[in-house]
């Protein structure tokens, strides 16, 4: 896609670059269409009366034809592309790999080591006059020859070549990251269609493929791909905001505002357009335009936004809701600032980074000052040496020395590695989770999602099958459990239901013959409707004759259906000069607006409210107890003079005269049942949310096992639903509905408004002790509000609309429900796949840092060389996350409960491996330190002068150290205390892979690495020693899985979410920007105390606070928000830092920071 980036010239058309004003055959030229585009209401009309005559007027100049569409001949679509441009908005042209290389760079740590590594490099080459060396302290001895002094610049160097290993592997991921994201971003794309007429054939064609001229449908739910003027349309109404800004639903129609932009969405209605601008000329593209043009100056604000949003070349913004400006706000909000609210796992990883990094930082510092003290004194106090000019850079080279080792010990406490662990985790998953049906559009809904309890799904298309068919019907006073025989219907009854039918479905449903032989036919267009129309098929009857004779440009006015109507209408003329209405819808809500039936002799008979009553008792329940979605068909007649008041909707669609009940049936997606059992076991809701009749909603949540005999469950239609949440005002109250979500499984009969509010209710809801993670999936336009409130939300690929594609977190390519649960395993491994790599990583910390500290302290030099520090990062940090981070899930993760929002990252077990493991390799490594050299009878590398060559006993420490690692890698597979550390290692190659590797060059750097490691080679008999002690780490595992993690009390757990009481609403989170809540740190237990007498001391702002605060997060978070903000205003900040070290090996329980009262 870059390459194609690059050359404009494809999406530029020509005229456009020469402004030659021909239009190369056709009456417009490009400006003329561009300039058309830009006018609205009145003065479009105006333009196009003047300019064309009409818009057919306009088709002809466009050499089109407004029923037949394009001819659809090569030559002429080519010249179109050439002339007006292709509908095709050349992305922002990725980052380049030198930019990825520049961005790593910026990293702190590094260059701290780049600088370090310079100077040391400067100083090497410096060599002082060889007299005074000896007045200089011991500064080297005449063990060191000529040779050696001179390999001085080579620690310098192997630093500078590590720090570029470093940068190459982060900008390598960043690199493929973007590359995965482009390349899913133009699936997406290259998946989108769109419906249009060429040659008089209906055919859907890729978004890009239209051009100008081409005629195309537009149709409820669509996302307009061009710009385009109206030719003909029902009941139109667009919802312009993502250009105007205006969340009014603007009405088209071809007497006021013909005019339809790209970009905007169809929220009712139906109709046909002439395609009049494509690509960058569209009103879409030339947004775009400038924002490319803008986007350099931009680049430097985004960047840290940029990061987690990928190259997304066209995004829309986000859906708004006409319902409430609450929404929007916080929308707008979103939009504008980059998203304050991290994904659950990056605000844990975060705060734990910054607690780790800090704890670091001390250490470091430490070292620095201890070594420089430690040499200070030794060399000017002790030995009572004068400073000597001549000495400076000898002396300077020592403190240097320190610098790195401090630095070294900084670059192993940061564990720079969580980020790319976490980024390799969710790649893997992303492209893994696409063979699963599940096309990830951002990527920590993936995470999110391993930690849902409730899932709010749709009934049709997701739990069923969408195929529908019509299995029972009630015609002339008969209930047929089975498809009537034609004759047995009478004539005239067979003739409005099938003109009634017919006409009264969108022309766009149709049933296709069936692809392979034998096959089911094809139903295209809404599921109700194919059903309707093969139900006339199952009568041995065709609509198709009836559709030719009232083509849709005759349909007089047409009702479309939406979710507040839940009925279409459309009206014909009858030759007479009179009108008719046929009406057709759920059936509760049209035998209400019906005053008569038809009956057996195909007359009409009075229909009272009595015999309503008796019909739904012995035909709709009982259809309804069957699982049957039941729909409703009638019709009335109206004399042409006067002509009717269409506008006035209810008395129109009023008075009726019922043809028919029928029962459709969708049945049951055979795999549904095994998967919401899976989801009830993993402790995950599922609650189903229908726009159906109760009685059918209940029959098909039963069949799924949503609800199940003996339970305590509700099932609720959305009108009882609102009036139990709703309080005398008619405002919905929180408390209300907590008293209703736990229990609810069912809510029929729903509005998209329902939906959007039960979903805000149980995210919002305090009372249980973890905050609710909620998935919702949906299809329809009307859902995209829910699925922008969700957690998670899950759109449907096949069925869904562009609308609630743009509002989803992840797209269901099959539309199957079977695929929410593998997310759900999907999500649980990213989850565990970070816990791993952070206890093997946390692990390595410890011990590096200790030691370096540690031996610096006693021995003035690091056991461990700054090179070798690095390489051991390079393991633990790029291999393990690689490693460790693409571990595949296991059926058994769905056999425990989620880890809820507040679970710490590192759980009570995680804590006692990582400190066992540490306690082993310290006692090795200090053991090795200090009698090692007696135990293989070697020189001891003790107290070593500066430049002096690398000696075996350090080897031994550095080569014994790397390999406990190796084996702690595999012990780290499991974080749960199994005891099988082996269980299904072999699945996973890329594990296998890196350990052997690792491996493999870990002997190169030993034997061969030389000075530049400062390695010196070991013979057979220490190698197997190394492995010895290396090999016991796997023995030492089983010793520790042993000890009952609920003994030790003493053990913290660390990485916790925003605890309730850091939690603070969006909108604070912006006015505190500096203050990121993922790195407040957090103390629970011992300061509940303070909290109690802290909440009564506040409790009167709180509650004129109260009145202030918009209710959006609910009220437990609101208080605390209160109360953190009385600490900003009082400055009493509460640090309490989490610092793993030695202290915490011991158990020392240490004061952990009390809060302080205002």
């Amino acid at each position: 896609m870059g390459d194609i980036a690059n050359s404009t010239v494809d999406f530029y058309p020509k005229n456009q670059r020469g402004e030659m004003n021909h239009a190369g055959g056709f009456g417009c030229t490009l400006q003329e269409l561009r300039s058309l585009m830009e006018l609205r209401g009145a003065e479009a009309l105006q333009k196009i009366h003047d300019s064309y005559g009409d818009v057919n007027g306009l088709c002809r100049r466009l050499k089109t034809s407004p029923t037949e569409g394009l001819s659809g001949n090569p030559a002429d679509l080519e010249k179109r592309k050439q002339i007006y441009g292709m509908n095709f908005i050349p992305p922002k042209k990725p980052k380049t790999f030198l930019q990825l290389v520049w961005e790593a760079l910026q990293d702190v740590t590094l260059i701290i080591l780049e600088i370090a590594a310079i100077i040391s490099l400067g100083l090497s080459f410096y060599q002082p006059p060889g007299e005074e060396s000896e007045a200089c302290g011991n500064v080297s001895t005449g063990a060191e020859d000529e040779g050696e002094a001179e390999a001085g610049w080579i620690e310098g160097a192997a630093i500078l070549l590590s720090v570029i290993c470093v940068v190459l592997v982060t900008a390598f991921n960043d690199w493929s990251k973007e590359k995965q994201f482009r390349g899913l971003q133009s699936r997406i794309e290259q998946e989108q269609k769109f419906t249009v007429i060429r040659n008089g054939q209906v055919i859907q064609i890729p978004v890009a493929e239209l051009i100008v001229g081409d005629i195309a449908q537009v149709k409820y739910g669509d996302l307009l791909p061009a710009d385009g003027v109206l030719i003909q349309g029902n009941d139109l109404k667009i919802d312009e905001s993502s250009l105007t800004g205006e969340s009014d639903h603007v009405r088209k129609s071809l007497e006021k505002d013909p005019m339809l932009l790209s970009g905007t969405h169809v929220m009712e209605g139906s109709g046909r357009m002439v395609v009049t601008a494509v690509g960058v000329n569209s009103q879409t593209g030339i947004i775009f335009t400038l924002l490319g043009a803008g986007g350099e100056e931009e680049e430097k604000k985004d960047k840290k936004a940029k990061k987690q949003d990928g190259a997304v070349a066209m995004e829309m913004q986000p859906l708004k809701s006409a319902e409430g400006g609450e929404i929007e706000e916080r929308e707008k909000k979103k939009t504008s600032v980059p998203k304050k609210e991290k994904s659950v796992l990056q605000g844990k990883l975060t705060k734990l980074a910054v607690q780790i990094g800090k704890a670091g930082l001390v250490m470091s510092a430490i070292t620095v000052i201890i070594l420089v003290l430690y040499f200070v004194i030794e060399t000017f106090v002790i030995q009572g040496r004068a400073w000597i000019a001549e000495c400076t850079p000898v002396y300077v080279q020592y403190f240097v020395k320190f610098f790195i080792i401090g630095v070294t010990v900084l670059v192993v406490a940061v564990p720079e590695g969580l980020p790319l662990a976490v980024t390799i985790s969710l790649a893997y998953s992303v492209k893994k989770m696409m063979k699963d049906n599940n096309l990830v559009r951002h990527l920590d809904a993936c995470e999110t999602m391993g930690n849902a309890t409730a899932i709010c799904s749709d009934k049709t298309g997701t739990l069923t099958t969408n195929r529908m068919t019509v299995v029972q019907s009630y015609v002339g006073d008969v209930h047929y459990k089975e498809i009537p025989e034609a004759n047995s219907i009478n004539p005239k009854t067979m003739d409005l239901l099938i003109n009634a039918i017919a006409l009264n479905c969108a022309y766009t449903t149709k049933i296709l013959p069936p692809e392979k032989e034998g096959g089911l036919p094809r139903q295209v267009g809404n599921k109700t409707e194919c059903s309707l129309l093969g139900f006339l098929l199952d009568l041995k009857r065709d609509y198709q004759p009836v559709r030719d004779q009232i083509p849709e440009e005759k349909l007089y006015k047409v009702y479309t259906f939406n979710s507040v109507r839940k009925s279409m209408s459309t009206v014909i003329r009858l030759p007479d000069g009179g009108f008719r209405l046929y009406s057709k819808g759920a059936s509760e809500i049209i035998l209400k607006k019906c005053s008569s039936i038809l009956n057996t002799t195909g007359e009409a008979r009075s229909f009272r409210p009595r015999d309503r009553e008796e019909m739904v008792k012995k035909v709709i329940e009982p259809m309804a107890c069957d699982g049957l979605r039941t729909i409703c068909i009638a019709y009335r007649d109206f004399s042409g003079i006067p002509e009717p008041e269409w506008d006035n909707e209810n008395e129109i669609v009023g008075d009726l005269i019922c043809i028919t009940v029928v029962g459709i049936e969708d049945p049951v997606r055979p795999e549904v049942p095994e998967a919401i059992r899976k989801c009830q076991r993993a402790g995950i809701t599922v609650r189903m949310v229908t726009g159906d009749n109760i009685n059918t909603a209940r029959a098909i949540a039963a069949k799924c096992g949503i609800i199940q005999p003996g339970e305590d469950f509700l099932c609720l239609e959305g009108k009882e639903f609102n009036r139990r949440i709703r309080n005398e005002k008619g405002e919905i109250e929180q408390e209300r509905l907590d008293k209703i979500w736990p229990k609810l499984r069912v809510l029929a009969r729903s509005s998209p408004t329902d939906k959007h509010t039960l979903v805000k209710g149980i995210i919002d809801s305090t009372i249980g002790e973890q905050r609710q993670v909620v998935a919702v999936t949906g299809d329809g336009t009307n859902d995209g509000p829910a699925l922008k409130k969700a957690d998670v939300g899950f759109a449907m690929g096949i069925a869904g609309t562009d609308v609630a594609k743009e509002a989803s977190d992840i797209i269901l390519t099959d539309d199957n429900f079977s695929s929410i649960v593998k997310a759900v395993m999907w999500g649980r491994n990213v989850y565990d796949s970070i816990s791993k790599f952070l206890q093997f990583q946390l692990t390595v910390n410890v011990v590096a840092v200790i030691v370096a500290f540690t031996g610096a302290c006693i021995t003035q030099d690091s056991p461990l060389k700054a090179v070798q520090m690095l390489w051991v990062n390079l393991i633990m940090d790029t291999f393990a996350s690689l490693a460790l981070a693409t571990e595949p899930p296991t059926e058994s993760l769905l056999l425990r409960k989620p880890y809820g929002r507040n679970k710490p990252l590192i759980s009570r077990t995680m804590m006692k491996n990582i400190l066992g493991h540490a306690s082993y390799q310290l006692t090795i490594i200090f053991t090795l330190l200090f009698v090692g050299e007696k135990f293989f009878d070697i020189d001891s590398g003790r107290n070593a002068p500066l430049h002096s060559p690398p000696s075996e006993h350090y080897t031994i420490i550095f080569n014994t150290f790397v390999l406990m690692q190796l084996f702690n890698e595999i012990n780290a597979r499991k974080i749960h205390g199994e005891r099988n550390v082996f269980d299904g290692i072999f699945s996973n190659p890329i594990f296998c892979s890196i350990v052997l590797g690792t491996f493999g060059v870990q002997i190169l750097i030993v034997q061969f690495g030389g000075k530049p490691f400062s390695c010196s080679p070991l013979n057979t008999e220490q190698w197997l020693w190394c492995l010895f002690v290396g090999i016991g780490e796997l023995v030492w595992g089983q010793v520790i899985a042993t000890i009952p993690t609920s003994r030790l009390k003493c053990l913290k757990e660390a990485g916790h979410g925003p605890g309730k009481d850091e939690i603070t609403d969006e909108e604070m989170a912006e006015d505190e920007e500096e203050i990121d809540h993922a790195e407040r740190e957090l103390r629970r237990g011992q300061i509940l105390w303070f909290r109690g007498l802290n909440r009564i001391q506040t409790q009167m702002e709180v509650v004129s606070t109260f009145k202030r605060s918009g209710s959006f997060q609910g009220a437990v978070r609101r208080r605390s928000s209160v109360l953190s903000q009385l600490h900003d205003v009082t400055n009493i900040s509460t640090p309490t830092h989490v610092v793993l070290s030695a202290a915490n090996a011991a158990c020392a329980a240490g004061n952990p920071g009390s809060e302080s009262l205002p």
